[in-house]
């Protein structure tokens, strides 16, 4: 199998991410950040978390698609947002827009709060790896 979840018993039960995931015999794709900007670069939705958030996964599946693979390929993914209080307390919306573009795929992941991003009024970006395997 060319990818295998990595859960060591040891640590606690991952819930909307896995701790690691093995991957061997494809290619890397390596996604740069990606804001809520639309083809024109304009952040959309400004101080709507939730509208950007899935324009922000568009962008990601964008490029992913663009290489040829899918949302399920990416192996590792960085959430960085502006207020992780408002993060948290929209959780359960921000979940079914994940699972819209993931289903139940859940790449090792992890959440920053940071000050700012490059454009103001942008509330979110993501970034990561993707494993597309690759049949001879």
């Amino acid at each position: 199998m060319p990818k295998k979840l990595i859960n060591p018993s040891t640590l606690p039960s991952p819930r909307g991410f896995s701790h690691g995931i093995l991957a061997s015999g494809g290619e890397i794709l390596f996604l740069a950040g990606q804001d809520a900007g639309d083809a024109d670069g304009r952040i959309v939705a400004p101080g709507n978390l939730l509208r950007q958030f899935e324009q922000v996964l568009r962008n990601v599946q964008a490029v992913v698609e663009a290489a040829g693979g899918q949302m399920q390929d990416i192996v590792k993914l960085n959430i960085y947002v502006k207020d992780r209080d408002d993060y948290v307390s929209k959780l359960e919306a921000l979940g079914a827009i994940y699972r819209r573009f993931f289903g139940e795929h859940y790449p090792a992941m992890a959440l920053f709060e940071v000050s700012g991003f490059f454009q103001d009024e942008n509330l979110v970006e993501m970034e990561g790896i993707a494993y597309l395997e690759r049949v001879s």
